[in-house]
């Protein structure tokens, strides 16, 4: 850890102010500093401000929401906002920041389009806002993520609960969780029904509320004793309700207050039943068949189904054998165990280790200081979130990175090669990166590469894996000297997957985007057992993961599983890896906890096999997991293909036709939802619409058509595609084709010129040497010790702050 925050002396003097967002401090409080900490400090202001709201496991970015109480207009700027960590750089609010008596004013993590904090908010973490005087005046601490968000119940005056539904930016929702989810009105078995669900994070005793329909004599009070878990579903049938539900008609839900909760009304009976899409949160439609009681089922979305392993996740290592922010984690064979052995990385100092497996189910690491990583030139501290090896270079680990921590606040997306064979070094420097920030610019420096994986040639072209980028399919000759295979990155900020051709020298050529239903990507898991890819998010979406197949050329979703039954949901399991052996029927599964929790870093699990305990891949002709060759450390060169160029072979399905200007009509405009604007190289995301969930659509930039990709889109209704880096700047529009060239709809975007500056972000949007020139400017006298940033990220972030 290097210095800490920024202290100014009382040497300087008076006339120091606040300019161009950089924080100064007065003599008279001249003992406060930022970065003190006083936990006596609450989340309530004498001037009525209040911490009203807080994402520390945010979808897009965290953020804390303050709340103005008072009758009277609050000035904000010169304020500064912290986590528990001292040594972060400190987020100074620009000038002109107020908040209006009654309003909100969201202080925001830095993201590619809006300055703002560039650390996280972890699981257990700490919010602090100082006043220009650098005195604390709000304080807020919690020990683990919300399931959804903290806020005040009621809105600005209450505790900070677990809300039922974020509201960044406006009154927090303080209703009940409960939510109608699924309706049959035209005779299902044994009548008709009404399904509810729990949206929350906690049981809700049901006795009291009341169902009706849309006549308000037929009504149904719920007894009491009656429960419906977070996430569970309680059907209330005709013969309960007293009363049939008709061809137009509605199902509403009141809880014991009085207070209507829910709704929903009909014009006419569905074919099957209406449901949520998805489940408790979405809008209603008809569903593909009936699934009282059950999660609900649409035609083209994949389902949530339940784990199939075992029911819970049991911890691996003693504790406190890590110190927290073990991200990512990958299984290989071994030599010396038929356990086979697992890689590790942990992110905030950028360790590695290699665990071994003692034969009798435990797991721990053979090298327990880890060994410390580092650039080619043996500097800064690689942010390691993922880890992977690949059987055409058995003497090498490949790290995947968000950035260098000892520069925290810029981006560094990068794939990086350290040559080892067991994790003996103390220390390892990188014979090779891999720099994809060409790829994503604007990319948050904590929204970079959360996983890798890996996945032979062999496979890709067995199964008929289409490269995006030359459109036709796969054919490894195209990327000279890439090795025998293609590296998978799952990236936080844009929740999707890439593959990559990986060249000596550290070029690179992007292969296939693939979209995910989730709101985060914290692992990718190449699985040939299964000849599938595991896709992972954490506590994001509650511990999810899914499956990939090749299909017509893409990968594409074939399922979706939850957690594990009895696991915690709110563990950050940013790592995920499964074995490849096979032992009564089960095969074990990893997980890595970045969040430490209870001094617990590493669990484990299991998933079903057939397989009577070989490691021998599926059918798709996959090149084993290689079993590392000890040796003398020296680099090998990856085998490049044959060579040869042959006859391109193109992908199964016609190749994308542009509309025509003409059928961009009026009636299309606005279907679609898109950013406003945009910069040249910029991932967006799209909105199409859930009913297109699971399609595969084709995205178009006008003027002059230029196909952005043909994608899947996921199950929330979007695709994420990227404007191509040669966009000229000008208004454009977004249009969205389906596979037959029909017009889904389209939108305007306007492409921003490239101007090569960075997003500001308060004082670390000035040099050094400006900084230090502006405030002696300001105050004619003194001397500025300028704060640095500490060697490593904090630990405990998670979800899309996640470490």
């Amino acid at each position: 850890m290097r210095s800490r925050a920024l202290r100014l002396g009382a040497s300087i003097a008076a006339g120091l102010v606040v300019a161009a967002g950089v924080l100064t401090t007065s003599p008279a409080s001249a003992s406060a500093a930022v970065g003190d900490d006083d936990p006596s400090v609450g989340a309530a202001a004498a001037d009525g401000l209040v911490v009203n709201e807080v994402e520390s496991n945010g979808d897009d970015t965290d953020w804390v929401e303050l709340k103005n109480t008072s009758a009277a207009a609050i000035d904000l700027s010169g304020y500064s906002f912290l986590d528990d960590d001292s040594s972060h750089d400190a987020y100074v609010l620009p000038g002109g920041s107020t908040i209006a008596a009654g309003g909100y004013f969201v202080i925001d993590q830095l993201s590619a389009t809006a300055p703002g904090f560039d650390f996280g908010l972890g699981g257990a973490d700490t919010a602090r806002v100082y006043d220009p005087a650098g005195d604390l005046v709000l304080r807020y601490s919690w020990t683990t993520h919300a399931a959804v968000t903290f806020g005040r119940c009621p809105d600005g005056t209450g505790d900070l609960v677990d809300t039922t539904a974020s509201t960044k930016g406006a009154a927090n929702d303080c209703s009940s969780p409960v939510r109608i989810n699924e309706v049959e009105s035209d005779g299902g078995t044994p009548g008709d029904w009404v399904e509810l669900t729990n949206v929350g994070t906690t049981t809700v005793d049901l006795g009291g509320y009341v169902v009706e329909d849309s006549e308000d004599d037929h009504a149904y009070t719920i007894p009491a004793g009656a429960t419906i878990a977070p996430g569970g579903f309680t059907v209330l049938d005709e013969a309960d309700l007293g009363f049939g539900l008709g061809k137009a008609d509605s199902a509403r839900i009141f809880d014991p207050r009085g207070q209507l909760v829910d709704s929903y009304s009909w014009t006419a009976h569905a074919a099957t039943t209406y449901g949520r899409n998805p489940d408790g949160t979405g809008d209603f439609a008809e569903t593909s068949e009936t699934t009282k009681g059950s999660a609900n089922a649409f035609a083209g979305v994949v389902t949530a189904e339940a784990w199939p392993g075992g029911a819970d996740e049991r911890v691996l290592d003693d504790e406190d054998t890590f110190t927290g922010d073990l991200s990512g984690i990958d299984w290989t064979t071994s030599a010396t165990s038929e356990d086979g052995q697992l890689w590790a990385v942990q992110n905030g100092d950028g360790l590695l280790y290699r665990l071994v497996s003692d034969g009798t189910g435990g797991w721990a690491p053979s090298n327990a200081a880890g060994t410390v990583l580092h650039y080619a030139d043996g500097s800064g501290t690689p942010d390691a979130e993922g880890v992977t090896v690949t059987s055409d270079d058995p003497g090498a680990v490949y790290v995947s990175t968000e950035r260098n921590n000892d520069v925290s606040s810029t981006s560094r997306p990068a794939v990086l090669r350290f040559a080892t064979t067991d994790g003996s070094q103390a220390t390892l420097d990188a014979t090779e990166e891999w720099n994809l920030a060409a790829d994503f610019p604007g990319l948050g420096a904590n929204a970079g590469l959360e996983g890798v994986t890996w996945i032979p040639d062999s496979w890709l072209t067995a199964h008929g894996f289409a490269d995006e980028h030359t459109g036709v399919a796969y054919s490894p000759s195209t990327y000279a000297e890439h090795g025998d295979g293609l590296f998978f990155v799952g990236v936080e900020g844009t929740a999707s997957v890439y593959a990559y051709a990986l060249m000596d020298g550290g070029s690179f050529q992007r292969v296939a985007t693939i979209a995910t239903p989730f709101a985060v990507v914290a692992d990718v898991q190449f699985d040939p057992t299964l000849d599938a890819l595991w896709v992972v998010c954490d506590d994001a979406c509650s511990g999810r993961t899914a499956l990939y197949d090749v299909t017509d050329g893409a990968f594409t979703a074939s399922t979706v599983h939850e957690a594990p039954s009895a696991a915690d949901r709110t563990l950050a399991n940013e790592g995920f890896a499964i074995s490849g052996v096979c032992a009564s029927g089960e095969r074990a599964t990893f997980y890595t906890d970045d969040n430490d929790t209870d001094g617990f870093s590493l669990r484990t699990g299991t998933y079903p096999c057939t397989d009577d305990g070989g490691t021998t891949p599926g059918d798709g002709g996959a090149t084993p997991t290689p079993t590392p060759t000890p040796g003398d450390g020296s680099t090998p060169s990856p085998t490049p293909g044959s060579g040869s160029t042959p006859t391109p072979v193109p992908v199964s399905g016609t190749t994308p036709v542009a509309p025509s200007e003409t059928s961009l009509t009026e009636a299309d405009r606005g279907t679609l939802t898109a950013p406003a604007t945009a910069r040249p190289g910029e991932t967006i995301t799209v909105g199409v619409g859930t009913r297109y969930a699971g399609d595969r659509v084709d995205v178009w930039l006008f003027s002059t058509p230029t196909l952005l990709g043909t994608v899947t889109v996921a199950a929330d209704g979007t695709v994420s595609v990227t404007i191509p880096a040669d966009a000229p700047a000008g208004e454009h529009r977004i249009v969205v084709t389906a596979a037959d060239g029909t017009v889904i709809g389209w939108t305007t975007i306007t492409i921003d010129p490239v101007t090569g500056e960075l997003a500001f972000t308060g004082a670390e949007g000035l040099g050094a040497g400006a900084l230090v020139a502006l405030l002696l400017l300001a105050a004619g006298v003194g001397v500025l010790v300028l704060r640095r940033r500490r060697a490593g990220a904090g630990a405990g972030a998670a979800g899309v702050a996640a470490e």
